[in-house]
């Protein structure tokens, strides 16, 4: 399939002189010599030298490299340009001896660029609050009441009640004398008894009271540091003979 005239113009012919051409499965079409009108001259080999007048109209694409043409080998006939004779016998009219032609070959070299571009994305810091318990103390002053106790001696007078004294003397009275109830007033005055005395005292009372402490601010700010990429790219290279070139290099220049 032919590609157009307007897809054509998309093309900067002068950067595709020297570069290699494709045909259809990688096809060598041979190098770029020359732009001609609507024709681009391709050349092939070194010593059987073939020439090519390929339409413009049959490029599909250039990618920077190769030139992809939508021909096949089989269609390269069309386009071939014949050249008399041998490249290596350019005999003339005159009988003059061989000649060697001068030839040049280009070898394309492709090396890789390395193009770093930026990509923003988006990652998180975690924050967490929790509590976190702790002991704390607080001094407080509590009154309590305390009970002494304090034994004193009773100093016996005349005033004092004898118990015994009125028992005696109302013994030979038996008017209006009741049953004698010595032994009861005995038990009662010796029994065991408990006396109940309150106190006072104060107990803490807590409670607890939130309040903010302090506050933490989060900031986000852009920062630009320098970074070195470090990648493997590929080259190509050429590898020669040196001493089989010095051995073939002829006195004179080719």
């Amino acid at each position: 399939m032919y590609m157009s005239s307007e897809n054509n113009n998309e093309i900067k012919w002068d950067e595709v002189i020297g570069k290699e051409a494709l045909g259809e499965n990688g096809i060598d079409f041979g190098t770029i010599k020359v732009i001609s009108g609507d024709y681009i001259v391709t050349e092939v080999g070194m010593f059987n030298k073939k020439i090519y007048h390929l339409p413009k109209t049959s490029v599909k694409h250039f990618n920077g490299v190769f030139l992809n043409f939508s021909l096949n080998e089989s269609d390269l006939q069309t386009y071939e340009q014949k050249i008399g004779g041998s490249v290596f016998n350019d005999s003339s009219s005159s009988g003059s001896p061989d000649k060697i032609r001068r030839e040049e070959m280009s070898i394309p070299l492709i090396s890789q660029d390395l193009n770093v571009t930026k990509n923003i994305t988006e990652d998180n810091i975690k924050i967490t609050k929790e509590p976190i318990r702790e002991s704390k103390n607080v001094e407080i002053e509590l009154m309590h009441e305390n009970v002494t106790i304090e034994r004193r001696d009773i100093i016996m007078n005349d005033n004092s009640f004898d118990k015994g004294t009125n028992i005696n003397s109302n013994k030979n009275d038996t008017s209006n004398q009741e049953p004698p109830q010595e032994a009861e007033s005995e038990d009662s005055m010796y029994s065991k008894k408990e006396f109940l005395i309150p106190i006072k005292k104060e107990e803490p009372v807590i409670t607890k009271k939130s309040f903010v402490r302090e506050e933490v601010i989060v900031k986000k700010k852009p920062r630009t540091e320098t970074k070195t990429i470090a990648e493997e790219i590929t080259k190509e290279e050429i590898k020669y003979d040196s001493e089989a070139i010095e051995k073939n290099r002829p006195g004179i220049p080719l």
